[in-house]
């Protein structure tokens, strides 16, 4: 019954826009600002047909005279090329640009930033959390395989497209540091360049410290020394969540598993999180270093030392400083 009243409707409104002086006035209507009063932003659904477009519209404030816009629609065969989406609509925008917008598809964009040391599993989980986003994933990318940045998208977009983009950042962004790497690297491919990258990340959330962080890590590896990292340790303990629900004990570091980098030698198995751009760097080119060892100070960064004398100080440093902060 609806569809036959607005065909009613149109089919008299057509007649009656035919005779002289409501031709001037519909065409007025059509083209002076509307009653919008602030911008508003509003979602054209898939599938959506010209009246039902016109009643959204109307709704939000942004029409005053939906049948208007329905018969200028029809009457320029604009109906097919109406597309879905978001729109931002200006106060007063006029019937005549709404229809222009709608053609366009310019949506709006939307940001999503990805903040570097997230493992998969929690950027998957931020995803799904994020409002205007479609679908969900059947399969989780492998660790490490996610450039962290901020992405653009559009209302409807697909959570498994951005996961694609995401991968190919990460895989161009890998390519083209690894060709500019220093010589005489203690690893042999971009894979074991990713994993140590992914180390640095989680060990440190100062950039200044990123690069001094990965010349400890470099000058270990080339020694045959053990990583000893606790976030690898961590990483495993969790099942690859990355994030531990405790404090990280002693007997922790003595249990055996494939990321425990206490137990055993070289690097682990895969990445233990995403590492952003300036972690890939500091692996891939890393400062000239003499230093073995660094351990938390109790500002937020490290100590670092070159002898085990050193740092054995430091960490009775760090540990009065715990005392002191538990008391």
């Amino acid at each position: 019954m609806g569809r036959l009243i607005s065909g009613l409707l149109t089919f008299l409104l057509l007649g009656l826009l035919a005779g002289g002086g409501l031709v001037a006035w519909g065409y007025a209507q059509f083209t002076r600002p509307g009653p919008l009063q602030a911008q508003t932003a509003l979602v054209i659904p898939r599938g959506s047909g010209v009246e039902t477009i016109a009643r959204r519209l109307e709704q939000a404030g942004i029409l005053r005279h939906p049948e208007l816009f329905m018969v200028a629609v029809k009457i320029k065969g604009t109906a097919g090329s109406l597309k879905a989406g978001e729109y931002a609509f200006k106060p007063g925008i006029s019937p005549r640009e709404v229809m222009a917008l709608l053609q366009s598809g310019e949506t709006v964009v939307r940001r999503l930033t990805i903040a570097e040391g997230l493992t998969v599993r929690q950027i998957a989980s931020q995803l799904a959390a994020v409002e205007g986003l479609d679908g969900n994933p059947a399969d989780l990318p492998p660790e490490g395989s996610l450039l962290p940045e901020t992405y653009h998208f559009s209302y409807g977009d697909e959570r498994s497209e951005i996961l694609r983009r995401m991968r190919n950042a990460m895989r161009e962004t890998l390519d083209r540091l690894w060709e500019q790497r220093a010589p005489d690297l203690p690893f042999d491919t971009k894979e074991e360049a990713l994993v140590l990258a992914s180390i640095v990340e989680r060990e440190t959330a100062i950039p200044a410290e990123r690069p001094r962080v990965a010349a400890v890590f470099v000058n270990r590896l080339r020694k045959g020394m053990r990583l000893q990292s606790d976030p690898t340790v961590i990483y495993g303990l969790s099942d690859g969540l990355g994030v531990l629900e405790r404090p990280l004990l002693r007997v922790d570091l003595q249990k055996d598993h494939p990321y425990n980098t206490y137990t055993r030698d070289g690097l682990p198995p895969a990445p233990i999180c995403n590492p952003g751009r300036d972690s890939l760097r500091a692996v891939l080119n890393p400062i000239s270093s003499d230093e073995y060892y660094f351990v938390a100070d109790g500002s937020g960064g490290h100590a670092f030392a070159r002898t085990l004398d050193e740092h054995n100080a430091n960490v009775r440093r760090w540990r009065q400083f715990q005392r002191e902060q538990r008391q």
